[in-house]
């Protein structure tokens, strides 16, 4: 796989698995999708900020730290409609830290929940999946038991790829 992000989940995962056998992720929905990423490519969540931009695109801006920073409204680039406009909630932002030149802000709508999941159950996502799928986004997918004794499939989402 040649992309960054990619390189860096995959390291992350290694790494992890030499040192411990879980590795943490910051795991939300949106729509009916669960993503997640890697704890250590988060700086901080941050309580909803308003945004400014044109509301023609998935991305806008938001100040915070004295710096603006671009926030990826997933639900919109995904199923075309703005998370704003489907959920009642303000929500929160996710700000990874910087892993091309900046930070990333990603909008959700719930607060997000730390688990931890075994190294051993993230499997890298296949090239021809992630070029097939508007899930191209995520470069590794794991399943977890959810509520019920159901199967929860997570995708760890690789962050070159949202914008």
């Amino acid at each position: 796989m040649n992309n960054l992000t990619a390189d860096i989940n995959s390291r992350l995962i290694l790494e992890s698995k030499k040192t411990s056998i879980n590795i943490k992720l910051l795991v939300f929905d949106i729509g009916k999708l669960t993503l997640a990423l890697p704890i250590l490519q988060v700086q901080k969540v941050i309580k909803y900020n308003p945004l400014h931009g044109s509301g023609l695109s998935y991305v806008n801006l938001t100040h915070f730290d004295n710096r603006d920073v671009a926030i990826v409204d997933l639900h919109q680039k995904l199923f075309k409609i703005s998370l704003a406009e489907v959920s009642s909630n303000q929500g929160y932002f996710i700000i990874t830290k910087n892993i091309n030149t900046e930070p990333l802000g990603i909008f959700v709508s719930e607060a997000p929940a730390l688990i931890d999941v075994a190294t051993t159950k993230i499997r890298l996502i296949p090239d021809s999946y992630r070029h097939a799928d508007t899930l191209e986004i995520a470069s590794h997918v794991t399943a977890i038991e959810g509520e019920n004794n159901i199967n929860k499939t997570i995708f760890i989402l690789d962050l070159t790829r949202l914008i």
